[in-house]
């Protein structure tokens, strides 16, 4: 039994990572341009890149408030809530 939970708990941690990346240099550029068309700009530490390709984006500010947006991965908005 020992070595069945030994052998769980590695399989656990050498599974690839299914966390949010870092956005890219020309990600970052798509991203603020789809904002700066919708009056709105985010802090890039605030940017996640989801598994999918879309982007989750923190604490955007924005002409009327603040709001976590998503974004698709071609840019376009997928989601937006006031904070």
């Amino acid at each position: 039994m020992k070595h069945f939970l030994i052998a769980g708990a590695i399989g656990l941690f050498a599974m690839p990572a299914l966390a949010d990346t870092e956005a890219t240099a020309e990600q970052i550029t798509g991203i603020d341009e789809a904002l700066a068309a919708m009056t709105c700009e985010v802090d890039p530490d605030n940017i996640e890149v989801e598994a999918d390709g879309s982007f989750d984006l923190d604490d955007v500010i924005c002409a009327d408030g603040q709001y976590d947006i998503k974004l698709n991965a071609d840019f376009t908005e997928k989601e937006r809530r006031k904070e």
